[in-house]
């Protein structure tokens, strides 16, 4: 095998969306008027509405009021990173050294230097347990709590979220920058719950959220006689229509692209104009040694940032670092070039949160579909593992300063307090106010669990 082949046993993990390649196509098509969000919401509906259309979002919120969600997509080595073995062998070690932390005995790896500074302010999860190391199936469990079926589709915990407390200040509950796995879709709640995506990438020095300004020549009043008139065309067809329920989710769907392009303070949500340049020194700007290209992940998270602030509820951030982390081969290389944005941008998320006292508020997780095999491989990479390694939790209500759990000296297995996904997850959802034992309404009637025997993690709560 050649140096910089793949295996063929793995062609690595792929993401399509779940909305496709656009998520704003031109602002839509009504009597001249483009119409683009709706246009996009409107395709992927479906009529399997479980809350009545009368019913109340709940307001049982709990000490979590926003999610900002980090994926660092393909399964990051858990020994590279958060749970580095500088006393194991060398073929276990692997080629990095370590960073010490403030919380006083723990290192990271030498990757993580500017988050060992924040690591007090931080939980880190080093003994979560996954059940099978495939890349779909692995990322569905993370987002879902359940293993893939061909017998039915699970929402995963954004759309959850979306469908217990709906939008708030006439924004999306569910958002993503620029985009979310399609393991991260609806399930069998109404499409009306899925994920909101950016499309454009923050990183671009011209980055514009598209269509959510009037197109050109539109003024405010022709928008909202527009808007009027659609209601009353929609009003009609509900009346004769023999699938009402689709109607009201594509109505549902023109209600948010209208309160988006109407609100000043939603589109200046979705935009960077403005931050100052310390703002951006503090998340970090930097570079891909590969090829020269700016990595997004400082603007991706000073954006996630600001959509919490305005009111968003649950936001997620794909990052793939310099060539992804699915690195079955130069691990060093990958995880050395990819890793520095991260850490800077991230230590610098929480350190901003913080500052301005939305940090308690807001709950960052951050995760991969599985860990790393013990032993670098004669590639010098790592395989797939699942049955130990990462996840960090900070903020809304999460304890501060911990390490919690751990994997034997190899970072083979759980040492100490193992973690399932599912109890991660149960965790998360306790912090925002949901019960991940209630079960939500899937289609015929039938009553499915959130999270199936997910239990809540007392010791990771503050």
């Amino acid at each position: 095998m050649k140096p910089t082949e793949k295996p063929a046993c793995c062609k690595g993990p792929v993401y399509p969306t779940a909305f496709g390649r656009r998520s704003f196509i031109q602002v839509g098509i009504l009597g001249g008027l483009g119409f683009s969000l709706a246009d996009l919401f409107q395709s992927t509906a479906r009529a399997s509405v479980v809350r009545p259309a009368n019913a109340p979002f709940s307001q049982n919120e709990g000490p979590a009021k926003s999610v900002i969600q980090i994926i660092l997509p393909g399964g990051l080595a858990h020994q590279e990173s958060w749970d580095p073995k500088p006393e194991a062998p060398i073929e276990y070690r692997g080629p990095f050294g370590v960073a010490k932390t403030k919380i006083p005995g723990v290192v990271f790896s030498e990757n993580l230097s500017r988050t060992a500074q924040i690591a007090d302010k931080i939980t880190v999860i080093r003994s979560i347990t996954g059940r099978i190391p495939d890349h779909e199936q692995a990322t569905y469990l993370m987002l879902t709590g359940y293993l893939p079926t061909p017998a039915i589709l699970h929402p995963s915990i954004g759309a959850v979220v979306a469908h217990e407390f709906g939008p708030r200040k006439d924004l999306p509950p569910f958002v993503g920058v620029p985009r979310v796995p399609i393991q991260a879709g609806t399930g069998y709640l109404s499409s009306k719950f899925g994920a909101f995506e950016v499309g454009a990438d923050p990183g671009q020095r011209d980055f514009k959220v598209r269509d959510i300004t009037l197109a050109k020549g539109v003024t405010d009043e022709r928008f909202d006689r527009r808007q009027n008139a659609r209601e009353a065309v929609e009003s009609h067809f509900r009346q004769i229509e023999s699938n009402p329920a689709e109607l009201d989710a594509m109505g549902d769907f023109y209600q948010q692209a209208y309160k988006i392009i109407s609100s000043p303070a939603a589109r200046k949500a979705f935009s960077l104009d403005g931050e100052p340049d310390s703002m951006k020194a503090l998340y970090g700007e930097y570079r891909n040694p590969r090829n020269g290209q700016p990595f997004s992940i400082g603007r991706q998270l000073m954006l996630a940032r600001r959509l919490v602030e305005a009111g968003v509820r649950f936001v997620t951030v794909m990052y793939g670092g310099s060539e992804g982390w699915d690195n079955h081969l130069r691990i060093k290389d990958a995880v050395g070039n990819g890793m520095p944005a991260f850490d800077h941008a991230f230590a610098g998320l929480i350190a901003d949160l913080e500052q301005r006292g939305l940090l308690d508020s807001t709950l960052v997780t951050v995760s991969s579909e599985f860990g790393r095999t013990p032993k670098v491989n004669e590639n010098g990479g790592r395989d797939h593992w699942a049955r130990v390694y990462s996840q960090v939790l900070a903020g809304g209500g999460i304890a501060k300063g911990q390490i919690y759990g751990a994997s034997d000296s190899t970072a083979s297995e759980p040492d100490r307090d193992p973690v399932p996904v599912e109890d991660c997850l149960a965790t998360i959802y306790h912090q925002l106010g949901i019960d991940s034992e209630d079960r939500l309404m899937a289609p015929g009637g039938r009553p499915i669990d959130i999270v199936r025997g997910g239990k809540v993690v007392s010791g990771l709560i503050g």
